[in-house]
């Protein structure tokens, strides 16, 4: 079976084809011009996509040695991400699928980036509990099978990604700041400052890390630009240090809680070296078998798009051509309970 998987949410223009559990190719797109204006310009962005999204399609054939009418089915991302971004895959992909007669399948981002552990984890079996950690979303789930989700906590304010990019504005980065970060703090210490570790509820795994942005503004404001130039890989570590620290510490709760044996790492944030570093050590204190995802299929690519279209194909879980684009769609909880 051979899916082509399309992904235009965000700043990645990223089309893959997959010969069942296979990639044959997963193009990737970067759009690195925001880098200029400090975060992702949505109408730039939407701009892009439509410059290139043919011209990749066409690649990826090429690459692999097909043409249209091999192709089983076409996956997009119809939501979360930017409404324009989000448009001009889906349009595209709706064309595709009404010229050539091919089932649709509208993908959830969210769950793209569940499913990608599935990509090259030959080990990973449901149930699972997921840290989903990206610019967008920080969540708990457990996932219980394909399309059977129980989310334990989730941030109530900024995401993790969000919390790295505004701290590399405040600290004079360039965007996007995760990765920055992350390169710094290795040359950093982790205790040079205890920022705040932001608990919503003694009975909640919710996140919250706006307080956090908070404190290290105040702390920047305090200084001179000198200071914070001489003790920057410091303030990253701990920053860092910050952030990680609440995520080990709310997931590993849950993972005690409902008994899991099985954790899985999601999205772009998934990887940071730091939170893979501390997530191996205490998931095998804990005797967790501890999955994550390449590093190539942390950040948005198409690639997780097609292998979750695989699932969707398998089910019959095709879409109309009217669908739409949800730029705010979230992850449906559906158990057996």
């Amino acid at each position: 079976m051979y899916i082509l998987g399309i992904e235009t949410s965000c700043d990645e223009t990223s089309v893959a084809i997959l010969q069942d559990n296979e990639v044959l190719t997963n193009l990737v797109a970067t759009q690195y011009f925001h880098q200029k204006f400090g975060g992702v310009v949505p109408e730039y962005a939407s701009r892009e996509h439509l410059r290139i999204i043919s011209g990749m399609v066409e690649q990826a054939l090429v690459e692999t040695h097909l043409n249209i009418q091999l192709i089983d089915a076409i996956a997009v991302t119809y939501g979360p991400g930017l409404m324009g971004a989000l448009l001009v895959g889906l349009h595209f992909a709706k064309g595709l699928a009404f010229a050539t007669g091919k089932p649709l399948l509208a993908v959830n981002h969210v769950e793209g980036h569940i499913v990608a552990n599935f990509l090259e984890m030959q080990g990973l079996q449901y149930p699972f509990l997921c840290l989903l950690v990206s610019g967008g979303h920080t969540q708990i789930i457990n996932v219980l099978d394909f399309g059977h989700y129980k989310i334990y906590g989730r941030s109530i304010d900024d995401a993790a990604g969000e919390a790295f990019d505004k701290a590399a504005r405040i600290l004079g980065l360039s965007f996007p700041g995760g990765p920055q970060i992350d390169k710094l703090a290795q040359n950093g210490n982790p205790s040079f400052y205890y920022f705040p570790r932001a608990h919503v509820r003694s009975d909640s795994a919710d996140f919250s890390f706006s307080g956090l942005k908070t404190a290290l503004l105040y702390l920047v404001r305090k200084h001179d630009t000198n200071w914070v130039q001489e003790h920057l890989t410091d303030l990253c570590a701990s920053y860092q240090e910050s952030i990680v620290d609440v995520l080990k510490t709310n997931t590993f709760s849950v993972a005690e809680k409902i008994h899991a044996r099985r954790l899985v790492l999601a999205g772009g944030v998934a990887a940071n070296s730091r939170l893979r570093t501390v997530f191996r050590q205490t998931a095998m204190a804990y005797g967790i078998q501890l999955f994550f995802p390449p590093l190539k299929y942390c950040t948005d690519n198409a690639a997780m798009i097609a292998r979750t279209g695989y699932e969707m194909f398998q089910r019959q879980m095709f879409a109309p051509l009217a669908v739409t684009a949800v730029p705010n769609l979230r992850i449906p909880e559906k158990t057996d309970d």
